[in-house]
């Protein structure tokens, strides 16, 4: 008998366009294999969530730059049809943010955490971010906002080289600007070149002492805070490989006790009132030894699923117990359990792990979706070679046009997405 109450599905929901999202795919899974039926508003267009068996819908999704009122729209259809209270649960900062403004407007047909409908936006604003780390005496970088082309050499001077440039609210770049989220720049005129797209990004352009990564030093926390505040899944974890190197997503990770990380967000979500899912990013300074935290996402991460304790429970589970009233059982954190994005670490996936490991993709009880990935991922790369070569790509082969009458049935998902 599952734990979860089953009679509540759950919608899963991602404006991002990114087909190589593993958490979007840990969440459908871990709901999914606890009996909810679970539906996804996202394109799956090259994507291996599509394929899992674990889902049991899909929605198309609101258009990239849609918005608040476009996705309203788009949620309220997805509610007509389900036609009963569901758990809502974004895998992005654009979607948190939205649901988070619109929470009275998704009431009473989607089930959400109850906190302040800004404080999303507030803790994932990097600008915003450095004030909220102030007030709570929690760690951060030394952060500066410049006004102007002069105020970017006087600030670089002044936290000296390199430096990290942040755009303050990332989930408003345009796609195919070219701009990223984040850059480290190693001289003012990288740096002024930069602030002088900001119309373009959308957001401020901020500037942050830079902390060196080494052995160590980048840990990350996943949580939930339940409806009484009290932080619960989840747990502190350490980055061991990233992608790109030294400054990406996770791409192996292992849950290692930390009682000052633990100490720092327990701490931080207190104070700001917060309730429901989040992902820390923390970097350690060498010099101090002081964690600093340097990211605040409002939502599960992409590796939420490292934290799945001996009960079962991680923090997607615990969003859809306590909002459905159950409680959630006391589980042994699995200290020493690994989180491996086979994509981004082969070898990594292939090697021993003696504390337990959870593939990104693969799984015993869903095959599709690994397949998927690989066949997806091996086109990606070759994609991307032909670029860096300037060699033209492959002709596509011709389309085969099938009579509608002649069509092969539809599946599940295929039904709910036409």
């Amino acid at each position: 008998m599952s734990l979860l109450d089953i009679r509540v599905p759950a919608v899963v929901l991602r404006i991002d366009r990114n087909p190589f999202h593993h958490g979007t795919l840990g969440a459908v899974r871990s709901l999914g294999r606890a009996g909810v039926e679970v539906h996804l508003v996202a394109d799956t267009t090259g994507s291996p969530v599509g394929a899992s068996c674990f889902l049991r819908h899909t929605h198309s999704p609101p258009l990239p730059g849609a918005s608040p009122e476009e996705i309203l729209a788009v949620l309220r259809r997805v509610a007509d049809r389900i036609a009963r209270p569901a758990v809502l649960v974004p895998m992005d900062d654009a979607s948190a943010i939205a649901v988070g403004r619109m929470r009275g407007d998704l009431a009473p047909s989607y089930l959400l955490p109850a906190m302040p409908s800004t404080l999303a936006e507030r803790v994932a604003d990097k600008a915003e971010l450095a004030a909220v780390c102030a007030a709570a005496d929690v760690p951060h970088p030394e952060t500066l906002v410049p006004d102007s082309p002069a105020e970017v050499a006087d600030a670089m001077l002044r936290l000296g080289l390199p430096v990290v440039a942040k755009w303050s609210r990332p989930w408003l770049l345009p796609a195919g600007s070219g701009l990223r989220s984040t850059v480290l720049v190693r001289s003012v005129q990288q740096a002024r070149e930069l602030f002088l797209r900001t119309e373009e990004a959308g957001s401020r352009l901020l500037l942050q002492a830079y902390l060196p990564p080494g052995p160590d030093r980048d840990w990350f926390f996943h949580g939930y805070a339940d409806h009484s505040g009290g932080v619960r899944a989840g747990g502190p974890g350490r980055k061991q490989l990233a992608w790109p190197r030294g400054a990406g997503l996770t791409a192996v990770g292992c849950w290692t006790p930390n009682a000052q990380v633990q100490a720092l967000a327990e701490r931080l979500t207190g104070e700001l009132g917060y309730r429901g899912i989040f992902d820390l990013d923390f970097r350690r300074c060498g010099t101090t030894g002081r964690y600093h935290l340097l990211d605040f996402n409002p939502r599960a991460g992409a590796q939420f699923r490292l934290f799945a304790d001996s009960a079962g429970l991680d923090v997607v589970r615990a969003l859809h117990l306590d909002l459905t009233g159950r409680s959630l059982p006391a589980g042994t954190p699995m200290a020493g359990r690994a989180f491996v994005v086979e994509n981004y670490a082969p070898l990594a996936a292939l090697r021993a792990a003696p504390g337990g490991r959870e593939l990104a993709w693969y799984a015993a009880d869903d095959r599709s979706p690994g397949r998927v990935m690989w066949a997806q991922w091996c086109r990606h790369v070759s994609r991307r070679l032909r670029e860096r070569l300037g060699t033209p790509p492959a002709p596509a082969p011709a389309a085969r046009l099938i009579p509608r009458a002649a069509s092969p049935s539809l599946t599940d998902n295929e039904k709910a997405s036409s």
